[in-house]
């Protein structure tokens, strides 16, 4: 019996659902607390970096004004802001894998207060639903996903420079080039299948959208409009200065730097475009159940528990961590899911660089490198 054939014998679905089943429902309390707090704690310590009142009185109160001190107040609040508006967007994972009435009003909310202002509007995101689709996972249809392992190490690199590029992007998007999509031409179709989703792969094209996405785009990319020239005509104006703007971009560039850095550690990233089953799904991604302080920071809302997400991508973010440990209690010590745990994320990314460093030195000498061997 080959090692995939033997994996597949030792993992049943439906068993593996019935250990979980009662952990299916959302509790809204849990989202909108969660969600608000990290907004407030965000738009709080982004604040403070900004106008510098807090941070004086602390230095006046520990009775120290060294440049020092002040470094570290400023790059303490300033990480914060980034941390606590780095989970406050990604509940934008959530919202995808929401079904009907699973949180009343919390999408148009977070639309409102998060998506627009961070100019990341929950439609640019429905594409993640190709992510989880047995026959579009690791394949041209799957936005979310590179061979990361199976190219050249720089590639790796060029992907995570993209967080500083980004921002800009998405200002050029929604404040230029949202009202000539109004009318029907190339740039329109341009625009909608290359730069209205959140993917890691710059060649995804995106479907277009139907008549009904059409009309929940238009409003959202109205509001982004309006917010955009909105933001442009006080910084114009001289209502804000433009070391707020200076802020805002440094704060976004990180926020994308951690998205980045966490969903490369959310897959091995080993295969090439082939149609994989849904075991090889499961086995490519990964679980950081250790260090759960650490793990909330880069990989919040329950995206530590990635392996699991795939498994069963309707259970919401907060009975996660419950599911985990009665799988991992539960199932068969040979079970397939119990190799989904990584020590650490640097294990992961660790060995990815490895393998694709092993691939670069395989290419340039004109070797043929292995493609799509799962772990374990």
């Amino acid at each position: 019996m080959t090692q995939a054939a033997h994996h597949a014998a030792q993992f049943s679905l439906t068993q593996t659902r019935k250990i979980v089943a009662d952990l299916f429902r959302h509790r809204p309390w849990i989202y909108w607390t969660d969600w608000l707090v990290s907004l407030f704690v965000g738009v709080f310590c982004f604040t403070v970096v900004h106008r510098g009142h807090l941070i004086r009185r602390i230095e006046a109160a520990l009775g120290s004004e060294s440049r020092l001190l002040h470094g570290l107040l400023v790059a303490g609040f300033f990480l914060l802001s980034a941390a606590a508006f780095y989970r406050a967007a990604l509940f934008i994972h959530e919202i995808v894998h929401f079904r009907k009435d699973s949180v009343p009003g919390f999408s148009f909310a977070w639309n409102l207060l998060t998506g627009i202002p961070f100019l990341m509007p929950s439609f640019l995101y429905r594409t993640h639903a190709h992510h989880h689709m047995r026959k579009h996972y690791g394949t041209a249809q799957d936005g979310e996903y590179l061979p990361l392992a199976r190219s050249h190490p720089v590639l790796i690199l060029f992907y995570l420079a993209q967080s500083f590029v980004i921002p800009a992007v998405a200002a050029v998007r929604f404040m230029l080039l949202t009202p000539l999509t109004w009318w029907e031409g190339p740039l329109r179709r341009w625009v909608f299948r290359h730069l209205s989703s959140m993917v890691i792969n710059p060649k995804y094209v995106r479907p277009e959208p139907t008549r009904k996405e059409l009309r929940i785009w238009r409003l959202q990319e109205a509001g982004c409009f309006v917010y955009g020239w909105t933001l442009c005509t006080l910084l114009l104006t001289g209502v804000l200065p433009w070391t707020w703007l200076v802020q805002a971009y440094l704060t976004a560039s990180t926020v994308l730097l951690l998205n980045s850095v966490r969903t490369l550690g959310a897959h091995y990233y080993r295969f090439t475009g082939q149609e994989v089953t849904f075991l090889d799904q499961l086995l490519d991604s990964v679980n950081y159940p250790h260090n759960w302080l650490l793990g909330e920071v880069w990989a919040p809302v329950g995206l530590r528990y990635h392996a699991l997400h795939h498994l069963f991508p309707s259970m919401p973010y907060h009975n996660l961590g419950t599911a985990h440990r009665r799988l991992m209690a539960q199932l068969p010590p040979d079970s397939p899911y119990r190799q989904t745990v990584s020590p650490g994320l640097w294990a992961t990314v660790s060995c990815i660089l490895r393998e694709a460093w092993q691939y670069g030195r395989g290419a340039q000498a004109g070797q043929q490198t292995p493609s799509g061997s799962l772990p374990g």
